[in-house]
This record gives structure tokens, sequence and C-alpha cells, in this order.
């Protein structure tokens, strides 16, 4: 929902490990001019901590969307994808698999856990950003978001 829109901005989680492209990521936010806020965690705890509202997220904000690496500390994107679809308070908000991993057998797992799309990251920084900005644009600004059960 980029401010060209006019609508109302949506809360994202990033769950990345990688700096550089937490980096990349926020600068396709700010490029973009993506109105969005964008919120990080970099593991797999923090990332069931911050959507539980647990720990050191005690106020986090419930994401409209979920941008979630494979390949990350702690708990694997897979086992946070698992861990949110088995619960009825988190298993509505949209994930997007955002990763370097070219596996058939994790873009299977992906599906099957019930990710909303699963994206390869681009190496290359303005396909990457470019990729971003698609992503957002799809998931929200197309597409019906269901409603936070919270609100």
């Amino acid at each position: 929902m980029a401010e060209r829109d006019g609508l109302t901005p949506v809360d994202v989680l990033l769950v990345e490990d990688d700096e550089g492209d937490i980096l990349m990521t926020k600068e396709a936010f700010e490029f973009y001019r993506i109105r969005n806020r964008l919120h990080v965690v970099t593991d797999g705890e923090q990332a069931l901590h911050f959507l539980r509202r647990t720990g050191p997220f005690p106020d986090a904000p419930r994401p409209g969307l979920i941008m979630l690496d494979v390949n990350l500390p702690r708990l694997s994107g897979l086992e946070v994808l698992a861990e949110l679809k088995r619960d009825p308070e988190l298993l509505l908000i949209p994930v997007v698999i955002l990763t370097t991993s070219q596996a058939e057998e994790d873009i299977l797992r992906s599906y099957r856990l019930h990710a909303n799309a699963y994206v390869t990251k681009p190496v290359d920084f303005e396909q990457f950003i470019a990729a971003i900005r698609q992503v957002d644009d799809f998931f929200l600004t197309l597409v019906q978001l269901p409603p936070d059960p919270g609100r």
C-alpha cells in the first residue's frame, strides 16, 4: 500500500538473518516510497515471539504480510511457517518465502505448509528491489488481506 494509492499502511515482518538482504529490503522500501512499515527480526525464534507478542515484543503489531527466509538460525523458515499455520490466530497472515534457495524440496515443502508464494531472491541489486516492489504491489495493494482478529 504505497503512498501513491492513498491506502492505509500495513505492517510487514521481514524474517531475515542476512544483513545485506535486510539493507536491500529497507532500501527498496525507501526507493519505491513504500509506506508500509517494515519490521525486521533475524531468526525463527524472534519471529514467533514477534508474532505471538511475547518476550521482547509485547507490543508488536500484527503484520499484514510476512516475508520469510528459509535458512534461518534457531528455527528454520520452514519450521516457523509450520508453527504459523498451526496457530489459529496467525494462520491467515500471508507468508511469502523470500530466499536464495532454489531447492525443489524447499519449494515443495513451503507450498505444502501453505506458503502464499515462493520467491527466489535475485542477486542483482536492481532486480532484488524490483522483486520487493512486486511483492508489495501484489500482496499489499492488489490483494484483499484478511482482517486482524486482534482489532
